[in-house]
């Protein structure tokens, strides 16, 4: 059975004059369709560079990129990438920031009576109608990340590209947004790969947890199943077992790569 998403032998080496970093080394990982992977590492184990090659932003040294068995080498709306910055555009309101990602994927698809449904439709999915009429700066920054995310999901995307999206949150407000995003991925079926720093976070979203050595030179360390069943409810997690291994497991292997760091 061939994967929806394959990351197939990928390099990735930066070139700076005479200087040649390699960041990406042998990077394979077959994601299915609806699947929710997050990678998780330390700082400067190319996460979000591979995230990037995924996207299309960044090209591979070696190896490919297979989205249904077809090559990724640029950018496309069947790849939404959701930012840690929100990445609005401060003098358009929030419906129109959203609607932008529309009229561009389906003008010439969907009238514009349709146009005008749709992006409310994805503002109502992130519980942002309400604020429809605001500029970015009249909201807040978990407001933000919803806004983004409804510009991400309006252009029905084949895949999700979350870079760390709740980092720059306060906790409360991340937690709410981690709740959302759960509710939507059990809604919407979508398939998503996330980069995140936040044991806690990866064990709860997550069916696959990949784990990155440190860099230069990253290689997948371990892939770690998540066997619990959805829905899932952080309060009742708490002492899940299951979800107590989990995470134990993850710790343990960024402790372990921390110690590297430190002998080296």
């Amino acid at each position: 059975m061939t994967a929806y998403l394959k990351i197939d032998h990928v390099d990735k080496t930066f070139v700076r004059g005479s200087t040649e970093t390699e960041v990406l080394k042998d990077i394979s990982l077959s994601i299915d369709h609806g699947e929710f992977v997050s990678i998780i590492g330390h700082s400067g184990c190319g996460k979000t560079t591979l995230l990037n090659i995924v996207a299309g932003l960044v090209p591979v040294t070696a190896g490919c990129v297979l989205l249904e068995n077809r090559e990724v080498n640029e950018p496309g709306p069947d790849r939404a990438v959701v930012f840690q910055n929100h990445s609005l555009l401060p003098w358009l309101t929030v419906y129109d920031n959203v609607k932008l990602a529309v009229d561009k994927v389906f003008a010439g698809k969907k009238s514009r009576a349709e146009r005008h449904a749709w992006t409310l439709h994805n503002l109502d999915l992130v519980q942002m109608t309400h604020a429809k009429d605001k500029r970015p700066a009249e909201i807040s920054g978990g407001m933000k990340q919803r806004v983004g995310l409804a510009r991400a999901l309006a252009m029905e995307p084949k895949v999700l590209l979350l870079d760390e999206p709740f980092g720059a949150l306060d906790a409360l407000t991340r937690a709410h947004l981690q709740d959302s995003v759960m509710a939507l991925h059990l809604k919407l079926k979508n398939t998503v790969l996330m980069i995140t720093h936040d044991v806690d976070e990866a064990v709860l979203l997550s069916d696959r947890i990949v784990m990155m050595t440190n860099g230069p030179s990253a290689r997948i360390g371990e892939v770690l199943d998540v066997p619990l069943p959805r829905p899932r409810k952080r309060l009742e997690l708490a002492a899940n077992q299951t979800y107590l291994k989990c995470r134990q497991r993850v710790l343990e292997f960024l402790y372990e790569r921390h110690r590297f760091v430190e002998a080296a």
